[in-house]
C-alpha cells in the first residue's frame, strides 16, 4: 500500500505540473521590465520621432529604474531599422517607433521589403499624432486653403508644392489634399524638409506641407503662413488655424508615432508594456513637453493601435497609387 500511495502522490504532483508552468510565465511577464530595454528608431537623432520617443522613454526609465535606450539604426529610408527590430527576440525588450513613411507607406512604395509591416510585428500603442499643416509664403497672394484651392483651379498645373521628397509624408498628404479638392499642382521634391521650406519661403513654389514640429518657429515669427491642419480638428498649438475637414469634409492625414513588438510578442506582455507607456504619456510633465514639440498625446490600447494601422495602410496605399511615386 506505501509503494501505491507513493506512486499516486507522483503522478499526482507531475499532472500539476502543466498548472504551474503558466503561473510561472505570468510572473515573469508582470515583472518586465528586469533589464534595459531597446526603442528602435530607424530615423537620424534630432528627428521629430527621436525627440518624442526620448521625452517618454526617459519618464518610463524613471518609473521602472531600467533603462530605455533609444537606438538610432538609420538607412534605406528607415528599412533598415524597422528590418531590425523585425528580427528581434519578442520578449519585450525590442521595440519599434513606427511612422506613416516605415508602416503605411513604404509598403507601397517599395517593390520588395525584407520586413512585413502587418505580420513582422504585434501593435502595443499609438504614442503620438502630429498634424501636418499646409503653408505659403506671405509673398503669396493667397491667405486661405479656399483661396490656394481657387487659385489652383483657375490656373491647372501653374501652381507648384514643395515636399521633402517623392514619397514622403509631406508629398502623399497633398496629393490627398489635391485629389479630394479637386485641383492639380506641380510637385517639387526637395531633400529634407528644410529646404523644401526654404522653398516656401523664397516663393520658388507656392505652398509645401510640413510636421508641425518643425514649423513652429517660422509660423511664430510670420516667415510662413499656415493654412490648414491636417488633422481631423484644430490644433491645440494652433487653435486659430483651421482644419482641411472644415473645407474636406472627413479629411484626416497627420503624421504619427506607433510603438510596436515584434511578432510572437505574448498578449500579456504587451498589455503590460502598454501600461508603462501610458503611465508615462498620463504624467502632466511629459504631455507639457510633448505638447511643446507640437505632439498630440494619444496612448491607444493594442487592439485600437492595430486598428488604426490598418485604416493609414489602406489611406497611404491610396496616396502612392494616385501619386505614382516609386522608390528610386
Amino acid at each position: 500500500m506505501n509503494a501505491l500511495k507513493t506512486r499516486r502522490l507522483a503522478w499526482a504532483s507531475l499532472a500539476a505540473l502543466p498548472f504551474l508552468w503558466p503561473l510561472s510565465s505570468g510572473a515573469q511577464t508582470t515583472d518586465w521590465p528586469t533589464r534595459p530595454v531597446t526603442w528602435v528608431n530607424p530615423f537620424a537623432a534630432g528627428s521629430a520621432v527621436d525627440v518624442v520617443a526620448r521625452i517618454i522613454a526617459n519618464k518610463m526609465a524613471a518609473n521602472t529604474a531600467q533603462g530605455m535606450n533609444v537606438d538610432n539604426k538609420t538607412g534605406a529610408s528607415g528599412n533598415i531599422g524597422t528590418d531590425f527590430a523585425a528580427r528581434a527576440k519578442p520578449d519585450g525588450y525590442t521595440l519599434l517607433l513606427g511612422s506613416p513613411g516605415t508602416m503605411a507607406i513604404n509598403p507601397y512604395l517599395f517593390a520588395k521589403l525584407p520586413y512585413d509591416a502587418l505580420k513582422d510585428f504585434t501593435a502595443v500603442t499609438q504614442l503620438v499624432s502630429f498634424p501636418q499643416v499646409v503653408v505659403t509664403s506671405p509673398k503669396q497672394n493667397f491667405k486661405t486653403l479656399p483661396e490656394l484651392i481657387a487659385a489652383a483651379k483657375s490656373q491647372p498645373d501653374k501652381l507648384a508644392h514643395a515636399s521633402s521628397g517623392p514619397g514622403t509624408t509631406s508629398h502623399l498628404v497633398m496629393e490627398l489634399i489635391k485629389a479630394d479638392a479637386g485641383i492639380k499642382l506641380t510637385h517639387v521634391g526637395y531633400r529634407g524638409g528644410a529646404p523644401a521650406m526654404q522653398a516656401v519661403m523664397a516663393g520658388d513654389v507656392q505652398a509645401g506641407v510640413e510636421g508641425l514640429p518643425s514649423l513652429v518657429g517660422q509660423i511664430k515669427s510670420g516667415n510662413i503662413v499656415p493654412l490648414a491642419v491636417t488633422s481631423l480638428k484644430r490644433s491645440p498649438q494652433l487653435p486659430q488655424v483651421p482644419a482641411i475637414s472644415e473645407f474636406i469634409p472627413g479629411f484626416d492625414a497627420t503624421a504619427w508615432i506607433v510603438l510596436m513588438a515584434p511578432a510572437g510578442t505574448p498578449p500579456a506582455l504587451v498589455a503590460r508594456i502598454q501600461a508603462e507607456v501610458k503611465k508615462a504619456l498620463d504624467d502632466p510633465g511629459v504631455k507639457q513637453q510633448l505638447e511643446a514639440q507640437g505632439a498630440t498625446v494619444v496612448g491607444t490600447s493594442a487592439a485600437d493601435t492595430q486598428a488604426f494601422h490598418r485604416s493609414e495602410m489602406a489611406k497611404f496605399k491610396r496616396a502612392v497609387e494616385i501619386s505614382g511615386a516609386k522608390a528610386e
